[in-house]
């Protein structure tokens, strides 16, 4: 059994899949399709800006034909859908930025990998795939944009999980404990991703990143955990108020709201 740094790391995952021929495989069984690439760029931003909002990729890679995208995300916000949406379409329309045709040269995937569930629970299945083609009134798929928007889960995987995808899925869940048996994974990509993640093989500038990560989730997950109290408190106190408007006494309002007398006041 070896200690590893858990793939729900930005910083760890991006290292491990940023190697070329990791990234290779792992889109052809997420995505099946082969593309031909001899780098992988982290934290990427486009010369140009784009929109009003800026995008930075975690991991991005294309040939002359097909633009890849890949995200690791770890900490769940309430914009989650609707930003990747946006990514998404940011790298097709920055495609024609400077042209006078709509023409897309290059064919936009952007794979998401979440590493966490979301509290309400709007992810429950370990892939869902959202494509651009449009679809007749006769049930049929009009195959005109090969663009491909794919959200993975880990967490999730099930029965119905498709095999090539399944594999990567159990093993990022597997190092979400910090710990992995090296003798299951004898696949070359995988290998790869063990050695990379072996808290052995880490440097210090990587051990130092590491930590700036670690307390930058920490310092969110304090933020979201005091605004759900907030919220909780303030619930507490508006329904304090209907119920003495209700004719309740300050004894039960207290009892039941856990509302302070001191609060009700």
């Amino acid at each position: 059994m070896m200690k590893v740094i858990p793939l729900s790391s930005g910083v760890i995952f991006k290292r491990a899949f940023s190697r070329p021929e990791v990234f290779q495989e792992f889109v052809k069984d997420v995505l099946d399709i082969t593309i031909e690439i001899d780098q992988v760029h982290t934290e990427y931003e486009y010369p140009k800006p784009v929109g009003f909002v800026r995008s930075r990729y975690d991991l991005f890679a294309e040939d002359p034909q097909q633009r890849i995208i890949v995200e690791i995300q770890h900490i769940q916000e309430e914009d989650f859908f609707d930003r990747f949406l946006y990514y998404h379409l940011i790298s097709l329309v920055e495609q024609i930025n400077d042209s006078n045709e709509y023409h897309f040269n290059r064919a936009v995937y952007t794979i998401i990998v979440l590493t966490s569930v979301p509290r309400d629970g709007s992810v429950n299945f370990s892939c869902a795939i959202s494509e651009m083609n449009p679809i007749s009134e006769h049930g049929e798929t009009i195959n005109l944009y090969p663009h491909r928007l794919v959200f993975l889960c880990p967490r999730l995987v099930n029965e119905e999980t498709p095999p090539r995808i399944r594999k990567w899925l159990d093993f990022i869940q597997d190092s979400l404990d910090g710990k992995m048996e090296e003798s299951v994974y004898p696949d070359e990509s995988f290998r790869r991703i063990l050695g990379d993640i072996y808290t052995e093989n880490l440097d210090p500038g990587l051990l130092a990143q590491l930590k700036d990560e670690s307390a930058w989730v920490k310092a969110v997950q304090r933020y979201q955990a005091e605004g759900r109290e907030e919220g909780e408190k303030r619930k507490a106190l508006e329904t304090a108020q209907k119920m003495r408007d209700k004719g309740y006494s300050a004894e039960e309002i207290c009892e039941l709201t856990g509302v302070s007398p001191t609060e009700l006041l």
